[in-house]
């Protein structure tokens, strides 16, 4: 297990957005702003995902990922989290996802795509700080 760096633990701890980049089957970089949790009991970043979108197909096909996480506060301050999706687990509740909502929103409601939500678990590999 790596050690997320003390001096940005409260980028992990706060609700910002992580920027997940991924591979394209052409190589390509992707990159989207997702939700996240840092799980620190386990060392691990989770995320919720959709069986629908192109992003779960590249994660499945090459596990390798990296995350951006940057201070509001100072924008030249942030984290850069290199990692392997290690799981992918089935959410058809939607649970994760409320409990995603009631972090970055303070209010939980209605999952309508609840039967394609997933839970990708990230396993860090890597940290960079600034």
């Amino acid at each position: 297990m790596v050690d997320a760096p003390a001096s940005h633990a409260d980028l992990l701890s706060r609700p910002l957005f992580a920027h997940l980049a991924t591979v394209r089957p052409d190589g390509a970089p992707l990159v989207n702003p997702m939700w996240f949790l840092w799980d620190d009991a386990q060392g691990v970043i989770k995320l919720t995902h959709t069986k629908r979108r192109r992003n779960y197909q590249y994660i499945r096909s090459e596990p390798r990922v990296a995350l951006d996480i940057t201070d509001p506060d100072d924008p030249y301050r942030y984290m850069q989290i290199r990692g392997v999706v290690e799981a992918i687990e089935d959410d058809p509740t939607g649970a994760f996802y409320q409990v995603l909502q009631l972090r970055y929103r303070g209010t939980v409601g209605e999952v309508s795509d609840r039967e394609f939500r997933v839970i990708v678990t990230i396993r860090p590999t890597g940290f960079k700080v600034r």
